[in-house]
Formats: structure tokens, sequence, C-alpha cells
């Protein structure tokens, strides 16, 4: 397993990502401190997701809202364009 620092990781993405499908592992640190562990995926890998994205409200579903006026004459009267 390697270490790279957190600036490392930045610089030379690309040269680490060939190593990672390659099977190399890095332990990426942030002012000597591991922070992050850079591996290849195996077929027994956990991708559990511990933190599921929520559900957005569905804003298709409500209803329309329609003004008195229509939209240029409200801008006009705002603009002062009579």
């Amino acid at each position: 397993m390697k270490t790279i620092s957190q600036r490392e990781l930045r610089n030379d993405n690309a040269e680490v990502m060939r190593g990672v499908e390659q099977g190399e592992t890095y332990t990426v640190t942030r002012r000597g401190v591991p922070i992050a562990t850079v591996s290849p995926i195996t077929e027994t890998s956990d991708l559990r997701c511990l933190r599921p994205a929520r559900r957005r409200p569905v804003y298709s579903q409500q209803e329309r809202v329609r003004g008195s006026a229509p939209t240029k004459a409200i801008l006009d009267d705002l603009r002062g364009e009579r």
C-alpha cells in the first residue's frame, strides 16, 4: 500500500487512477494524517450506501399558478411603461 498526500492525489489523479486499475491501493493523507483509502473495486467489495439520497419533491405534480394579468402587462407596469 502506497501513501500519498491529498495534494499528490489532486495533481497526479490520472497516474493514481492508472495505479488503482492495476491493483494498487493508496492511503491518502492530509498533513500527515491518513484520511482515506483509494483501492480497486473487487467482487467482494462492500458497496453499500451508508447514507442514501433523499427523495426530492415532485414539482411537476403541483398545480400551476396563473396570474390574473399577463406577465408582459405586469412587467410594463413595474417598469413604468404604460
